[in-house]
């Protein structure tokens, strides 16, 4: 890929995207090959399949594959030199691992410059082995970063629902699966309803976490902000929690 896009002897970056991108529609940027731009972002696609960590900054510049600018072409350049120093990390998969599911959720609130829609983001964990995850713009625009966490905790229980029936195809039944939540507005709407003049704007749907909870299908658990692994997909971060964060993924160094 990056001898494709002639990237090959550019200088590694040490994360895929700067604090300091704010990504907007540039309609005063000069405009750039919209055929190479979508080109890369294709490429970067096909490898989230396997990172993660880069998740979160391609789905973004992919927003701008209609009219691409300078500004989006350096964004995702500086995903391939992200790329280029890190081509030795992977994910793990140890043999053995037990098979407790845990989902990890997590929000931006507002956090995108064009529309200030929130991102939201999923991972989902199989003892230490990454199984599902994504990072994806809300629908609906949240009024308050209760309801932001609150429509990506109602996104993580579809995904342990999910799960827990696929594993009863297998023979396995899984007791109630927590889901990781930093928010302590969202854990205590999936509890009890009393907040109702807060969630009045919430679509009908993501009541169903509550319902959820009541049947014992899942639980909401609190996590720290600093160790909520659901943070990588949703904004860029400083070098020291995206490492760590990336760590937590179970993106380790390959050995032979």
């Amino acid at each position: 890929m990056l001898k494709k896009f002639g990237l090959e002897d550019s200088k590694p970056m040490k994360t895929p995207m700067s604090m300091e991108t704010k990504l907007t529609k540039d309609e005063e940027g000069e405009s750039v090959d919209n055929t190479k731009y979508r080109g890369m972002i294709g490429s970067l696609l096909y490898l989230t399949a396997s990172r993660p960590d880069i998740m979160f900054s391609v789905c973004l510049c992919a927003r701008f594959q209609e009219d691409p600018k300078t500004s989006h072409l350096e964004a995702v350049k500086r995903i391939f030199r992200y790329v280029k120093g890190t081509t030795h990390l992977g994910l793990w998969y140890p043999k053995g691992s037990d098979i407790e599911t845990v989902v990890y959720a997590d929000s931006d609130h507002a956090g995108d410059y064009v529309d200030r829609k929130s991102t939201s983001g999923i991972c989902t964990f199989m003892g230490c082995c990454l199984t599902s995850w994504f990072s994806k713009k809300q629908t609906a625009l949240a009024i308050s970063t209760t309801e932001a966490e609150y429509v990506s905790a109602g996104k993580a229980c579809q995904q342990a629902l999910w799960m827990k029936q696929a594993l009863v195809d297998y023979g396995i039944s899984l007791d109630d699966i927590p889901i990781m939540c930093d928010n302590k507005g969202a854990i205590d709407l999936s509890k009890n309803p009393v907040q109702h003049s807060r969630t009045k704007h919430i679509e009908i749907r993501h009541h169903f976490l509550r319902d959820n909870v009541q049947k014992g299908n899942i639980s909401i658990e609190k996590v720290s902000s600093e160790d909520n692994i659901a943070d990588i997909l949703t904004k860029p971060l400083k070098r020291e929690p995206f490492n760590y964060l990336r760590l937590g993924l179970g993106m380790m160094e390959q050995i032979d």
